[in-house]
């Protein structure tokens, strides 16, 4: 049973940075992709990014150029570094571990993850 731990959320003001954190633990890590996901009040879950085991990134067009998906296998945790955040990236931040180790053309859709966080909440206020 694999188990995700995210933390750094918080609140901050438009234009700022945050750096979240997912450490996970019991079963396998470095060999699967690793997706982050959000959830605004009242809508739908929604993919952010995503990186393979070899370190390929795959990112929303929203978040494009603002945030930056990396892991570091050693420690089992994948991270996201949101820059010049905005109002419209408040939610609740989700990580989830993918059932395969490579991208596929279904990357972005939440049924590809086989294990989830409990969630980080990040508010961007104006």
């Amino acid at each position: 049973q694999v188990h995700l731990v995210e933390s750094g959320g918080g609140l901050v003001q438009a234009g700022g940075s945050l750096r979240l954190s997912c450490a996970a633990s019991g079963g396998a890590f470095s060999s699967k992709v690793m997706g982050w996901f959000r959830q605004a009040p009242g809508k739908e879950r929604d993919f952010v990014a995503a990186i393979n085991y070899i370190g390929d990134t795959y990112y929303a067009d929203s978040v494009k150029g603002r945030f930056t998906i990396s892991r570091d296998n050693a420690k089992n945790t994948v991270y996201l570094q949101m820059n010049n955040l905005k109002p419209a990236d408040t939610g609740v931040y989700y990580c989830a571990r993918s059932k395969f180790a490579y991208f596929t053309n279904t990357i972005s859709y939440s049924f590809e993850y086989d294990y989830w966080g409990q969630g980080t909440q990040v508010t961007v206020s104006s």
